[in-house]
């Protein structure tokens, strides 16, 4: 007999009551400290008294209108991200995987509206994530995710990630845009080289096509920098946002500049609960937090040192880790042995993670997560990897 909640995930058979900055508490009261965090979505922890309390506010004010009318905290949120992005211009949706379809509809529609309708076609890179939906599973890479689904989207090519030489023979007149992950989460926590994001604009430019970067999952701080694009120095055209931007609230978004949002006229987009008062809320108190003076300094730092320490535990126990990767707070351990149990024992020590692919198990602490938690989580590894081997 079917379950009331589709049965769609394999569930961990834990529910969690409570939380509290970087730890989570079942219905037991049992404790686990959060490397998970949602899957790189609580990038405050949990309960972060300044989100807490503008969401509560907007709570008692106005929770949703739809976009049939101005709403001043989507403004205002559109305000700060244009400031302190690449974009001109900002749309707001519900999640990564609405993000992404939004990017390749700019995409598209720009080259319709330049006289260039055959400009369909978007190159995408192996290994890749951008979503759920029919059309990002066309720009992912998993034929698991795909399966069963009929026919699917075409308009798709995929080349290998970090390749330019593949990328550059796939490109032709009918080609819209580049997507790739600055850092591919996903796909293994792939960060790309800076070499090959800068090559990726030249070609872009050079084909006059667009370049669209899907930094749901390593934006928003994430990276140690507001966007991970910063690290190279490379401005896309088109971004899409999700994750983290809300702390946990549900907010996806599109960014793009001026040019390349020129086909999106009213009428051609929309989102019914996308941008609301109560997302906005959220939205622009995580944005408070992060822009803080010396915020972003601070994930860097802590970055560097769980990354370190994490290097030496698989110097420790190298028939249990194989190699750590990753930028700022998102980080990978690759398993010797397969990912779900490292994962599973992990959690048996009360330490929460999530797997990604390439046999790897991702460590994604909060933002503010403090270094007596690092030290912490690391030692937790340590004791899992110890009675692993033994």
């Amino acid at each position: 007999m079917v379950t009331a909640v589709m049965p769609t995930y394999g569930r961990i058979d834990i529910a969690f009551e409570n939380g509290e900055g970087s730890y989570l508490f079942d219905t037991s009261g049992e404790k686990y400290l959060d490397f998970a965090t949602g899957i790189a979505t609580n990038s405050l922890g949990h309960c972060h008294p300044h989100l807490v309390s503008a969401v509560r506010e907007q709570a008692g004010k106005l929770w949703h209108v739809s976009n049939l009318y101005n709403i001043p905290q989507q403004q205002l949120f559109a305000d700060r991200l244009v400031e302190n992005s690449f974009a001109d211009t900002v749309f707001f949706c519900n999640s990564g995987a609405e993000a992404m379809e939004g990017c390749l509809k700019v995409a598209r529609k720009f080259h319709f509206e330049n006289g260039e309708p055959k400009r369909e076609e978007i190159v995408c890179a192996t290994g890749a994530f951008h979503g759920r939906t029919l059309t990002t599973l066309s720009a992912g890479d998993s034929e698991k995710y795909r399966e069963g689904f009929g026919p699917r989207p075409d308009g798709f090519h995929h080349v290998a990630f970090g390749n330019l030489n593949e990328m550059r023979a796939a490109m032709s007149d009918r080609t819209a845009a580049i997507l790739v992950e600055p850092i591919q989460g996903e796909g293994g926590i792939n960060p790309a080289s800076t070499a090959y994001l800068q090559s990726l604009r030249d070609i872009a430019d050079e084909f006059n096509t667009l370049l669209i970067f899907d930094e749901v999952q390593c934006g928003m701080g994430r990276s140690g920098r507001l966007f991970a694009y910063e690290i190279a120095n490379v401005t896309p055209d088109i971004m899409g946002l999700a994750k983290g931007i809300g702390g946990g609230f549900p907010v996806g978004a599109v960014l793009a500049t001026e040019r390349a949002a020129s086909g999106m006229v009213p009428g051609t987009h929309g989102s019914t609960y996308g941008g609301n008062p109560l997302a906005m809320a959220a939205a622009n108190a995580v944005l408070d937090v992060i822009l803080e003076k010396d915020f972003l300094a601070s994930v860097v730092k802590k970055g560097t040192k769980l990354k370190n320490d994490l290097a030496s535990l698989v110097e420790k126990h190298s028939a249990v880790l194989e190699s750590v990767r990753g930028v700022g707070l998102m980080l990978g351990i690759k398993s010797v042995g397969p990912n779900l149990e490292l994962m599973a024992a992990f959690r048996e020590n009360k330490l929460l993670t999530v797997v990604a692919g390439e046999n790897v198990v991702r460590i994604l602490p909060p933002l503010n997560v403090s270094e007596e938690e690092i030290s912490e989580a690391v030692q937790k590894i340590d004791q899992t990897c110890s009675q692993v081997s033994s």
